[in-house]
């Protein structure tokens, strides 16, 4: 008891306190608390002060614990940065630096780089390194190495070049790594040095692993004992870190490859040949069929499309892994050639190879899927995410099989996984909100598309399939501020401009139509019914001679329609214009021939028919009648203007009659109908010839 009490023993039990505190702060940091590891580090910081006070009252200066206190300030220096409070931990780290006592307190001046090289202070950054290199013993290589590493990097963000071309060709002299090779490779790419790129990929696939062979994993004999260990460090830490090495040294490899397979030769195939070459003669030989099937990937990306069939066919008689992915990428090529029955025999080929590749199997539910057979093709899906269930392109696949077969409760909830998976695909939000407005359910399909323009606010179709969902909702406000966003992003849709223009009929604006119609008749130059409304519309609006000079313009560019020939016979008749018996003529002459067309095309419907019944009677009589029917035909086309038959021009009357419903006239009843007359109301009705000036 009296110990504790004493001095000396105060002074340990605070030193144990410091201690603790600075464990305490390290587990937090581990554990990802940050700000509770920073408050432990300033805890243990003022209890180190309070120590440091004591012990000079009671002991001598020489007795500090100087490694207490080198430990108390780098933790807290570490802990600010971990914080981002790049200041403070500066100001920690400088007061280490600068006291003399603390032996190895030169080297955290590569700390101190590390901050200002995330402060992107590149050229103090460079400074700090090579400060600390000058510290460090040329014994410590690997630390060394990492610094100049570093420097090459800061020297990079610069685009000083050169610089870091030194730093990490003395690298790869002194201590080579993946890294430094890369990094190498990308500068060189950097400055345009085609035999350098050469040499610095020779470097780069040169760099020794450091990893032992896979054939001490395979058993050799049937020793229980043997078999026993092989299995226990078949999938053990160590074997993970070999793969991890191996695999980053592969994307390191294919990475440069790429990079540089375009720029060190004329052409990038000559390029890509070069690499392939040099590939196979190192120790990643099986990289070489990777680089071809990029090959042709790229082919594809420059749509050379035969190019890469060339180059994927190649790899018919290789080995399984290498002709399952050839297969899979040449069945997708044929797919989208619409050539169905060879992506279904690659297709094919591909999954017997490798019956658990969910590309190929994804590919031959696509084959099957474009013949019409969706049970079959969701199958194959099926089987693609039971071996892959993050596998999206099947997953989206099954989601629009279930929908071709009406399956749509299962539909939803394969595309509700899938945005589980890709939140902001806009694909996958449309068939969402698609698949809801199936099944009935607007204020759903709403909520969803208003994710989906969140994502791609300038998608025309999206925010036109807004302002219909909410004009069947009855919401006319909000469905007009869609189509008009719509509109606005893409003004040649007809299916919104009609909308738009009906918009403002509907609520008496029949001016601001005139735009929307006039767009359309632009659109579709050939269609006689957006040009009758645009004069509709000036006729309703009070502007008749503009309507007047609407119709006429219509007259000459469609001589046979008969409903611009009435409203003009009509506007002629109000304003008392010369020009009323000339449209009026014109008007009775278009009406019989329409009639003498329609009893010719009768006649000659009736003699068809009279064939037929005298065909099925008797052989011979089959043949007569059928010259007869021919002559008949061949008489039709003779007549003057049969080549353009009046039943488009009733089909226009028939567009004509929906454009210009304004207002109530639909709904009048037919007692009415003289007096609605009287008062200008006939853009729907044909004037008879008692109505017609003599």
């Amino acid at each position: 008891m009296k110990n504790e009490e004493s001095p000396e023993g105060k002074i340990k039990q605070l030193e144990k306190k410091v201690n603790e505190l600075v464990e305490e702060s390290c587990i937090a940091h581990s554990c990802g608390d940050l700000k509770l590891a920073l408050e432990k580090a300033k805890d243990a910081g003022r209890k180190e002060r309070a120590l440091v006070r004591q012990r000079e009252q009671t002991m001598s200066p020489a007795n500090i614990n100087l490694d207490l206190t080198y430990t108390v300030l780098f933790n807290l220096a570490s802990q600010y940065s971990a914080n981002e409070m790049y200041a403070e931990a500066l100001n920690t780290y400088q007061v280490i630096v600068k006291n003399k006592m603390f032996v190895n307190g030169g080297m955290l001046k590569v700390n101190m780089a590390n901050i200002y090289l995330k402060q992107r202070n590149y050229s103090k950054a460079i400074k700090f390194y090579r400060m600390a290199l000058d510290q460090i013993p040329s014994v410590h290589k690997e630390m060394r190495i990492k610094i100049m590493q570093n420097i090459g990097v800061a020297f990079v963000k610069t685009g000083q070049y050169t610089d870091a071309i030194s730093s990490f060709e003395h690298i790869m002299t002194t201590l080579p790594n993946l890294k430094a090779g890369f990094n190498l490779i990308l500068c060189y790419f950097a400055t345009g040095d085609r035999e350098q790129m050469k040499k610095a990929f020779h470097k780069l696939i040169s760099v020794p692993l450091e990893i032992d062979d896979d054939d001490k994993y395979i058993s050799a004999g049937d020793d229980p004992h043997t078999n026993l260990l092989i299995e226990a460090i078949k999938n053990d830490s160590l074997r993970q870190m070999e793969r991890e090495r191996k695999s980053t040294a592969e994307r390191y490899i294919m990475t440069a490859a790429k990079l540089i397979a375009p720029a060190i030769e004329t052409s990038f195939a000559v390029g890509y040949d070069w690499c392939v070459e040099v590939v196979k003669a190192s120790q990643y030989v099986e990289l070489a069929n990777d680089l071809e099937i990029n090959k042709a990937i790229t082919y594809l990306r420059q749509k050379d499309f035969n190019q890469a069939v060339e180059t994927l066919k190649m790899f018919e008689k290789k080995d399984s892994r290498v002709k399952s992915a050839a297969a899979t990428n040449l069945s997708f090529l044929y797919f989208l050639e619409n050539e169905f029955k060879q992506a279904n025999n690659y297709a094919d080929l591909a999954v017997n190879v490798d019956r658990y590749n969910p590309s190929a199997l994804t590919n031959k539910g696509n084959t099957i899927f474009a013949n019409g057979d969706y049970e079959k093709a969701a199958e194959f899906y099926k089987e693609a995410l039971r071996n892959d269930s993050s596998c999206t392109e099947a997953l989206y696949n099954i989601g629009l099989t279930y929908k071709k077969l009406n399956r749509l409760d299962e539909a939803l909830d394969s595309f509700l996984k899938l945005h589980a998976i890709l939140r902001n695909s806009a694909q996958v939000l449309f068939q969402i909100a698609n698949i809801y407005e199936l099944m009935e359910d607007p204020n759903q399909a709403i909520e969803w598309l208003m994710q989906l323009i969140s994502v791609v606010p300038t998608d025309s179709h999206a925010l036109a399939k807004l302002g219909e969902l909410y004009d069947n909702e009855g919401d006319k406000a909000q469905a007009f501020q869609y189509y008009y966003e719509s509109y606005r992003y893409f003004p040649s849709n007809i299916e919104v401009i009609e909308w738009l223009g009906a918009y403002y009929i509907d609520t008496q604006f029949c001016e601001k139509a005139i735009h929307y119609f006039e767009r359309a008749a632009l659109i579709q130059p050939t269609q006689v019914k957006w040009q009758l409304m645009v004069a509709s519309c000036y006729r309703r609006s009070g502007n008749y001679q503009k309507a007047l000079d609407t119709y006429k313009t219509i007259h000459r560019k469609f001589p046979e329609n008969a409903e611009c020939l009435r409203f003009l016979v009509r506007l002629c008749t109000d304003m008392g214009l010369k020009e009323v018996q000339e449209y009026a003529t014109k008007l009775k002459r278009l009406e019989k021939l329409k009639e003498i067309r329609e009893q010719r095309v009768k006649s000659g419907r009736d003699g068809s028919a009279r064939a037929r019944r005298e065909g099925s009677a008797g052989g011979g009589g089959k043949y007569n009648v059928t010259v007869k029917g021919e002559r008949l035909s061949a008489k039709l086309k003779s007549l003057p203007g049969t080549n353009e038959p009046y039943e488009s021009s009733v089909n226009k009357e028939i567009d004509a009659s929906y454009i210009d419903p304004l207002g109530p006239q639909i709904e009048r009843p037919k007692t009415a109908l003289r007096k609605k007359i009287d008062e200008d109301e006939f853009a729907d009705e044909e004037l008879g010839d008692d109505l017609l000036p003599e």
